[in-house]
C-alpha cells in the first residue's frame, strides 16, 4: 500500500503532549479498567454508535479527503466497520472464556490453559485511502482483547482524521482509548515511546522503517502492507463476469487500495474478449465521469509518469486532468515487465494485462516476484482453482470476485513476507492484539513428583522413564 513518508512540520495540528497522552492511557490500564469483558463490549457498542450516528459525516469527510462517492464510503469505511465491531461485541465474552487443554499423562494431575491477557497499550497507525476502515478496524480487535489504544490517523486524509480526533472521546473511553493526529515526525515520536504492541497499515518502505524504529524496544508488530496483487484469468474464466469484476474493484477508490488488482495475467486465448469487456464495464460504470479523483499531486505524477513511461499498448483511457488531479481508468496491454507499472505497485486507476501461454507461465510469473497481499483467480474448473490455491504464496486469495476477503470477520487478513505480518478481523484480531498465555495449575498433595527428588534411585529412573 502506497502511502506517504512524512508530511511538513505545519501539517501537524495544534501541539498534543504525546508522552502526556500515553502515559495517561498506561496509567487507566494499570487499573485494570480494560480488561473488564463489560468496559470492552460498551466500547464496541460505542464504535458502532459512532459509525451510524455519524454517517453523512464520515461520508462528506472521506468525499473532501478521496472525492469518494456515499456509497462507496459506506461499503468500503463505514459498512466493515460496523460490521467488524458487531461481531466483536456479539463474541468478545466467549472469545475471552478458558479453554482447558487436556495434558499429557504425565503432566497428571493438573490442568492447563491458555489466558488471553491484553499486551498492554497498543499503537494504531492507520493509512489514508480507507482511513475509518483501516484504523478503528484494527482498533477493534485491540479494544476487544482489553488493551488501551493510540489511534494515529493519516495526515493524508486531513478531514477524516480530524473528525476521528473530534468524535471518539465523545463515543468512547477517552483515558483508555485516544487519537493522535500528525505527519510522519509524530509516528516516529509515538513508536519511541515503546509501545506493548504495534499496528502499521501502509507502504513496504515506510513498513520496514516501522519495523525498525519498533525492534528498538522490542514491540511486537503486525504490518499490513501491500504489493502486487495478481489477477490470473484462466482460459475457462467466465469472462463477462471476471471483466465486471476486475472493473468495479479497480475503480473502488480510484485503484488506490492494497488489495486492488495490480496487474492481469490473461490466457492468450481470451485476452482480446477479456480487454473488449473491461472496457464495456468502464464505460457503463463511468458514464458521466471525467475521470477518477487521485489524492494529491505527488500521486497524481507519479501515475502519470509511469503512463508516459510505457511501451505497452494503450486499450482506452490514458488521459488525465492536472487540474482536477484526474486521471481516466486505463488499461494497458503488455507493458514492459522492468517499467514502473510492472515494478512497482500502482495504486491508481491504471491496469496492466499481461499475456500468458498457459497457466503453467502465469504461476511461475507470480512467483517469481514479491508474495502479495491478495491473488485473484477466475476459472470455472475446480482442477485449475486448487492448483492455483496450493502453488501461489499469497497474504490471502479470492477466486471468481475480488475485495470480499477484507470483509469477512470469518478469515484473518493479513499479508506475508513483503506484503506484511500478522492477521486481524473478527477472532483473529482479538488473538492478534492478545498474549495467549499459558498457564498450569497442579496440587500440592499428594506429591507425585516425589519420585523426582533426589537422591536419584535406580528404581526411581526405571519408574520416571515409563511416566515421561
Amino acid at each position: 500500500m502506497t502511502t506517504e513518508a512524512t508530511a511538513p512540520p505545519s501539517s501537524r495540528p495544534d501541539a498534543v503532549d504525546v508522552a502526556a497522552t500515553v502515559a495517561r492511557l498506561r496509567k487507566t490500564f494499570a487499573t485494570g479498567r480494560t480488561r473488564d469483558v463489560a468496559w470492552r463490549k460498551r466500547q464496541l457498542e460505542g464504535l458502532v454508535k459512532l459509525m451510524t450516528d455519524n454517517e453523512t459525516a464520515i461520508a462528506a469527510a472521506l468525499e473532501k479527503d478521496l472525492g469518494r462517492k456515499p456509497f462507496e464510503a459506506w461499503l468500503a469505511d463505514i459498512a466493515s466497520t460496523v460490521g467488524e465491531a458487531t461481531d466483536a461485541a456479539k463474541n468478545v465474552g466467549k472469545w475471552t472464556k478458558r479453554k482447558q487443554r487436556l495434558l499429557e499423562f504425565a503432566q497428571l494431575p493438573g490442568r492447563g490453559w491458555v489466558e488471553h491477557e491484553p499486551y498492554g497499550t497498543v499503537l494504531i497507525i492507520g493509512a489514508w485511502n480507507f482511513p475509518f476502515a483501516l484504523t478503528l478496524g484494527p482498533a477493534v480487535g485491540a479494544i476487544a482483547a482489553g488493551n488501551a489504544v493510540v489511534l494515529k490517523p493519516s495526515e493524508v486524509s486531513p478531514a477524516s482524521s480530524a473528525l476521528m480526533a473530534e468524535l471518539i472521546p465523545r463515543y468512547l473511553d477517552p483515558d483508555a482509548i485516544a487519537v493522535v493526529e500528525g505527519d510522519g515526525a509524530v509516528s516516529q515520536e509515538l513508536i519511541a515511546l515503546g509501545f506493548d504492541k504495534l499496528c502499521f497499515t501502509g507502504g513496504t518502505e515506510i513498513g520496514r522503517r516501522v519495523y525498525e524504529g519498533a525492534a528498538k524496544h522490542l514491540t511486537p508488530v503486525i504490518l499490513e502492507l501491500g504489493g502486487k496483487s495478481p489477477v490470473i484469468v484462466a482460459a475457462d474464466a467466465d469472462i463477462a463476469v471476471a471483466a465486471k469484476r476486475i472493473a468495479w474493484t479497480k475503480l473502488i477508490n480510484s485503484g488506490q487500495i492494497c488489495i486492488a488488482p495490480d496487474y492481469v495475467l490473461a490466457d492468450a486465448t481470451i485476452r482480446d474478449e477479456l480487454v473488449a469487456k473491461l472496457g464495456e464495464a468502464v464505460a457503463t460504470f463511468e458514464a458521466g465521469s471525467s475521470g477518477k479523483r487521485i489524492v494529491n499531486d505527488r500521486h497524481f505524477d507519479r501515475l502519470t509518469a509511469a503512463l508516459a513511461a510505457t511501451t505497452g499498448t494503450i486499450a482506452f483511457g490514458g488521459g488525465s486532468n492536472a487540474a482536477a488531479i484526474e486521471i481516466q481508468p486505463t488499461v494497458v496491454v503488455d507493458p514492459g515487465l522492468d517499467e514502473p507499472l510492472m515494478t512497482d505497485e500502482i495504486f491508481g486507476p491504471i491496469l496492466p494485462i499481461v499475456t500468458v501461454q498457459s497457466l503453467d507461465e502465469a504461476i511461475e510469473f507470480v512467483n517469481a516476484r514479491p508474495k502479495p497481499l491478495a491473488a485473484y483467480l477466475f476459472t470455472k474448473s475446480k482442477g485449475v482453482r486448487e492448483r492455483v490455491i496450493k502453488e501461489v504464496s499469497a497474504g490471502g486469495m479470492l477466486v471468481n470476485h475480488l475485495l470480499f476477503q477484507f470483509t469477512t470477520a470469518k478469515l484473518p487478513f493479513g499479508g506475508v513476507g513483503p506484503s506484511g505480518m500478522g492477521a486481524y478481523h473478527g477472532k483473529f484480531g482479538f488473538e492478534e492484539f492478545s498474549h495467549r498465555k499459558s498457564v498450569l495449575t497442579k496440587p500440592t498433595r499428594p506429591d507425585l513428583t516425589a519420585i523426582i527428588y533426589p537422591p536419584y534411585t535406580e528404581k526411581a529412573w526405571k519408574l520416571a522413564r515409563k511416566l515421561f
